[in-house]
């Protein structure tokens, strides 16, 4: 059990408020340099739906369990007295004052800083009656060296290093200042042998705790020689410490400054950076109060530039009269570089495990095959210039983009019986999500739906290619016993075109520069209809030896060309086309509210029987 003026020792664990990686990085990091299990035991993120926060010990990884309220967490981690709160202003004060109320807490770090002064009273008073110890608000904390450190506190670990915070020393230091707690850890540690212990109370006006408390710990601390004090213009603080003096309550040797002297230089009254740097009359400017304290007894040097002369002798002092033994440096471990940090330093490579050549969204705003996000919108970029830009890697010309466009209002729904569009409607009125009654309607396109305009590109190219006559074509394809992907039509035949498809051919034969494999086709086509007259060039079709036309008037190669139709990309077309019209089938069943469908008996044909033994 620890005893009643220690706050922090190798044992203490804390919750922490807030998901802040970094601080909560910093704070494990220090445990691993002074050998000491990860002090943080638990996280609070109310708004957080993540179970557990992975981040760094040494060069292990562990998990810290996330929950959603202080009440939650202290009730599974009783193991932890400390909460360490980097609560928002507006929040802190009742997340603090709902840690106080919790048994096993007994300190709270308050981070922020603008907490309004009544709440900051609120803190302060609430904890003294519970026995308990608020430190903050406006405060980085503190370090128990070698112990436990409060988030930033101390800064980097080099600088912790440097200041020999990650090893008690014999000095009790306490602060006002955040910044300033970094820099006198620093002095003491070139003019001593460092900190026992060190706490910045904050900046406002109504601290948790203030000097003296933290004072009268140090006092009853066996380890801590000597005070330091670094007090400030504005408040009264300070000579609540001057009375402990005068009373003896304080006996061991204290050095003792206080900030601000300079505002006696300034015509009208001067705020400096804290909320309570600030001298309303003459007891709380600086020099008065420097004054007071040497006079109750405290080692107050002449001006700032004088503490480290006056550390450096009262340890001297003490250490000749063998009261401060020679302190032993433990042997440091090396933090291992964060890989990013690494990297940005140029001391690490390793590969990739993905390469991306269409887009890149590092920089102040994304690129689409290089071309600024700011460019496509204001530079006229259509829809079918994007899909260009990510599947093709080059802006096709209008003629073609515009192609692209057709074909996407062309596939864009085919009405609620295809196997795509059923699907999404009965899984949308299942109580479906509409990405996943989506995924369902997409999950059916395949070489029986849709899938086909894959096939028609490919053996209608290859039979091209092959210097196969039409009707041979077809011959050939009969006696591998395959159907011609593309050929063929439930309703549409020679009599009853299907319109999408004399549009496709229409725009084609104006636009295109060649349509040599549509004409291929069409002469494949005559063949078909002269067996049976609805064996036409269907939608699929169509798309599939268009496309090939494109790519070959862009320049593409045979080989390029079959690279596109393996990889699936013209069937991508049908996919995104048809989603269009997937969507607004779910949304249609979504607004007629329609109940769970299920399909009627009498279109069923049951052909059970029982089997023969």
């Amino acid at each position: 059990m620890k005893p009643d003026y220690t706050l922090f020792d190798r044992d203490t664990v804390a919750i922490f408020w807030g998901l802040h990686a970094a601080p909560i990085q910093r704070m494990l990091d220090y445990d691993y340099i002074v050998g000491r299990k990860p002090s943080i035991s638990a996280i609070v993120a109310p708004t957080r739906s993540q179970r557990f926060h992975k981040c760094f010990y040494g060069t292990d990884e562990v998990l810290i369990p996330v929950y959603r309220s202080v009440e939650a967490a202290a009730a599974a981690h009783p193991e932890a007295d400390v909460m360490v709160n980097f609560a928002s202003f507006r929040t802190a004060y009742g997340e603090t004052m709902a840690a106080l109320e919790e048994e096993t807490i007994r300190t709270v770090a308050v981070i922020a800083e603008g907490i309004p002064e009544r709440l900051a009273r609120g803190m302060r008073d609430r904890a003294r009656e519970l026995g308990k110890v608020v430190i903050g608000p406006a405060t980085v904390g503190g370090i128990a060296a070698g112990a436990f450190r409060i988030g930033n506190s101390g800064g980097t670990i080099e600088a912790i290093v440097a200041a020999k915070l990650h090893r008690p020393g014999s000095v009790g230091l306490v602060t006002r200042s955040g910044g300033l707690f970094n820099e006198l850890a620093s002095v003491i540690a070139r003019n001593a042998d460092g900190v026992v212990e060190g706490i910045a109370i904050g900046g406002d006006r109504f601290p948790g705790s203030d000097f003296l408390d933290h004072l009268r710990r140090y006092e009853k601390d066996p380890r801590v020689k000597f005070h330091v004090m670094l007090g400030e213009i504005g408040g009264t603080l300070e000579y609540r410490v001057m009375e402990a003096l005068e009373k003896r309550e304080i006996r061991k040797p204290l050095i003792a400054w206080c900030i601000g002297t300079c505002a006696g230089l300034f015509p009208g009254e001067v705020q400096f950076g804290h909320a309570g740097a600030r001298a309303g009359r003459e007891r709380e400017t600086a020099v008065a109060k420097n004054r007071a304290l040497k006079e109750a007894g405290a080692l107050v040097p002449d001006s700032f530039d004088g503490l480290p002369e006056l550390i450096r002798a009262t340890y001297e002092e003490l250490k000749e009269k063998g009261e401060i033994e020679e302190t032993v440096e433990p042997e440091v471990p090396e933090l291992p570089l964060d890989f990013a940090v690494a990297l940005k330093q140029g001391k690490v490579r390793r590969p990739r495990n993905f390469i991306c050549t269409i887009s890149d969204d590092r920089g102040e705003e994304p690129t689409y095959c290089g071309v600024p996000m700011s460019e496509v919108i204001e530079g006229g970029y259509s829809l079918g210039d994007v899909i260009s830009l990510l599947w093709f890697k080059r802006r096709f010309p209008k003629w073609a983009s515009e192609f692209i466009e057709m074909v996407l209002k062309v596939v864009a729904d085919h009405g609620p019986a295809v196997s795509g569009a059923h699907n999404a409607r009965v899984a949308a009125r299942a109580g479906k999500d509409l990405v996943s009654a989506l995924a369902s309607g997409i999950l059916t396109v395949g070489p029986r739906f849709g899938g086909a305009i894959d096939g028609a590109a490919h053996w209608f190219k290859w039979a091209k290619e092959q210097g196969l006559a039409p009707d041979e074509f077809v011959e050939r394809m009969k006696q591998e016993g395959k159907l011609i992907p593309g050929i063929g039509h439930r309703i549409k035949s020679v009599r009853n075109p299907d319109k999408r498809v004399e549009l496709l051919k229409a725009y084609a034969g104006e636009k295109f520069p060649k349509t040599e494999l549509l004409d291929y086709a069409l002469e494949v086509e005559r063949v078909t209809t002269a067996k049976r007259e609805n064996l036409i060039l269907n939608v699929d079709g169509t798309i599939g030896v268009l496309f090939v036309d494109l790519l070959a008037s862009l320049g593409y190669s045979s080989r390029e060309i079959d690279e596109v139709i393996e990889a699936g990309a013209l069937n991508g077309l049908f996919v995104l086309g048809r989603s269009i019209g997937f969507i607004g089938h779910i949304l249609d069943e979504k607004r007629l509210g329609m109940p769970l469908y299920r399909h009627p008996w009498d279109d069923i044909l049951y052909a059970v029987e029982r089997p023969s033994n």
